[in-house]
């Protein structure tokens, strides 16, 4: 079989560790329906046959990649092209979750895709550089605690591994790395709609330093409204139940507030 090197405009860092991936692969709750995204040179791919899933499709950019795994894994449906770009409503029937050593280069847009169809996905299992999985699965009152952290735990239950070495990983990347799991809660209708909740969220982090009753200026809101004590408080500091709560109220009083569709 040709022999297979990584191209670093795809960020690529093949996993090499065959334990760390057989313990990635059994972290995954929701087995029927399953996507790889970027299976390198089938590492995870490999444990996931081996532990006999339904129904798994991988999605790979590298046209190298997709002849080399479909060499070596026969019958197998890889999907070739950008997963930023592969309609996820025409991938399964019915849900399904997500699996994948993500390219660190396009990770929080592909987060960011999840959370778009996230009444599809019902779990992603990914590897992220360390730095971003911190970020996403980050506390309120941390500097780390931003966008990513509000959106993602408003409707996943995270959990996040032991940093990865870059040792494990062909070639090594410059970062340490983490393996994010993310389970789908319960919160299907959060009062708002999820356009105009992450446009909310995303003004509310846009100046860190400053209060909400400054970062939100640009949204003309009540003086009545802002002199509530929530206002005071930056960002960071607020719960998750603290940002539905402020976007369903500046919904509520009909405030127009553009989103990105």
């Amino acid at each position: 079989m040709t022999k297979i090197k990584s191209k670093k405009k795809f960020g690529q860092h093949f996993l090499i560790n065959e334990e760390l991936a057989s313990d990635i692969t059994k972290k995954l709750i929701f087995r029927d329906s399953i996507i790889e995204i970027g299976p390198g040179k089938g590492v995870l791919t490999k444990n996931l046959l081996a532990q006999k899933v339904s129904n798994l499709v991988l999605s790979e950019i590298d046209n190298d990649l997709v002849t080399y795994l479909s060499i070596r894994f026969p019958g197998l449906k890889i999907i070739s092209g950008d997963i930023l770009t592969l309609d996820f409503n025409k991938l399964f029937e019915n849900k399904f979750s997500i699996i994948g050593n993500l390219p660190y280069n396009i990770s929080s847009q592909i987060i960011f895709k999840i959370l778009d169809n996230r009444d599809k996905i019902l779990e992603f299992v990914i590897m992220l550089q360390k730095e971003v999985a911190e970020r996403i699965c980050s506390a309120y009152n941390k500097k780390s605690y931003g966008i990513l952290s509000v959106l993602t735990q408003t409707y996943y239950d995270m959990s996040l591994s032991e940093k990865i070495l870059p040792n494990n990983f062909e070639p090594p990347p410059r970062v340490d790395s983490c393996v994010i799991h993310a389970v789908r809660n319960d919160n299907i209708d959060i009062g708002i709609g999820y356009n105009k909740f992450k446009t909310i969220v995303k003004n509310c982090f846009q100046n860190r330093r400053k209060t909400l009753r400054n970062s939100l200026k640009n949204l003309n809101l009540p003086k009545e409204f802002t002199s509530s004590d929530i206002f005071s408080s930056r960002a960071e500091q607020l719960k998750l139940n603290d940002f539905i709560w402020l976007s369903k109220e500046i919904n509520k009083i009909n405030h127009e507030v553009r989103t990105n569709k």
